[in-house]
């Protein structure tokens, strides 16, 4: 990420966004998510890939690794090497109890900027970007770019939906969400430097009364 990328990204993080208000309504979610979401065919489908391309020991960073259900327990199931990192504390202490082969970290994404967790061969962020509203989603793929290792791989997933930063209810919650039409995410991540190297978009009804039916956006990307 340029000088200009970093200072424009650290505009938009002091726009005043409540990212706590977020973190709060998982806590209050719990194990209930894994309940709402039984089904997660698409996502382990892109966090096979995931596993499958790298070779055995990579490491892989869990961005919104949530309950660490499905996807960090498939990736350490693989032999690789998961940390998670989460806004929610109560879901990294489930993640923790799930997947106790696995590195676990409270923090917020934009906080990863600092390099602190160093770099890695692979990344998961399932339906983790579109808790930010859309002016910040370009500059934290760059972000996730420069975590990447050269050639390394992001399993990435979004909801296709054109909205930035607009409220919806969630199990008794309420969070804010943003996402993108397809061809303008596809737009968005080549942009940013990645190559696409494969793409699904299966339909998903939770197991819930209170959100509809979405199409989900999930694209196999490599780091060029």
């Amino acid at each position: 990420m340029s000088g200009d990328d970093e200072r424009d990204y650290d505009g938009y993080a002091r726009l005043g966004l409540d990212r706590s208000g977020q973190a709060e309504a998982f806590d209050n979610i719990g194990v209930r998510y894994d309940d709402a979401f039984p089904h997660k065919e698409g996502q382990l489908e892109a966090g096979a890939w995931l596993g499958a391309e790298l070779p055995p020991g990579s490491r892989i960073l869990d961005l919104g690794c949530g309950t660490g259900l499905p996807t960090a327990r498939q990736l350490t199931d693989a032999g690789h090497h998961v940390v998670g990192v989460d806004l929610s504390p109560g879901m990294l202490k489930l993640a923790r109890d799930n997947v106790p082969g696995a590195e676990f970290l409270l923090g917020d994404m934009a906080e990863l900027r600092d390099g602190r967790l160093g770099t890695f061969d692979g990344i998961a962020a399932f339906f983790a970007l579109l808790m930010l509203p859309r002016p910040e989603i370009p500059h934290a793929l760059r972000m996730l770019y420069g975590m990447l290792r050269p050639g390394g791989l992001l399993a990435l997933s979004m909801v296709e939906a054109d909205v930035d930063d607009f409220a919806i209810p969630f199990l008794g919650n309420t969070i804010r969400v943003s996402g993108y039409l397809r061809d303008e995410l596809r737009q968005v991540v080549r942009e940013t430097g990645f190559e696409i190297s494969g793409e699904s978009s299966p339909a998903y009804a939770p197991a819930s009364t209170d959100v509809p039916p979405e199409i989900q956006l999930f694209l196999n990307l490599r780091r060029a």
